[in-house]
């Protein structure tokens, strides 16, 4: 498979990075805004130390709704077990990923380092574009 085959090339180099106290209202909001499914929450260190997703954001919004106050941080809600690909996935292992999952989303590692963001619809994307 060619090098062009892989999800360096159809990853999202550009994304919302959240930290772990970023306020969750802040967070939910942000989200909601990129328009993305989840977001990587990274430490001081630019190292990965979750992800924050679409289905987390419920548990904050309905802390809100009880207790009409959006508290807390971003570490409380995120998930902290992140499932991610390498930047050299090819495009087909990704995809088996995906269907394989219910996530929505992947954080993208080149040598450890975050270096992307990978969702459904730009791995979708680059079938079409495949022919």
């Amino acid at each position: 498979m060619a090098e062009a085959d892989t999800i360096a090339h159809v990853m999202r180099t550009t994304f919302l990075r959240l930290t772990p106290d970023t306020p969750i209202r802040k967070a939910v909001a942000d989200l909601i805004a990129s328009g993305a499914t989840a977001a990587p929450v990274v430490d001081d260190g630019g190292q990965l130390a979750g992800i924050f997703t679409q289905k987390d954001c419920f548990g904050p919004a309905l802390h809100s709704a009880y207790y009409q106050a959006w508290s807390d941080t971003v570490a409380r809600y995120m998930t902290h077990n992140v499932e991610t690909l390498d930047a050299d996935t090819s495009l087909i292992a990704a995809a088996e990923r995906f269907h394989q999952t219910s996530y929505r989303a992947y954080p993208v590692l080149r040598d450890g380092r975050l270096v992307g963001m990978l969702d459904r619809a730009d791995l979708l994307t680059a079938f079409l574009d495949l022919g």
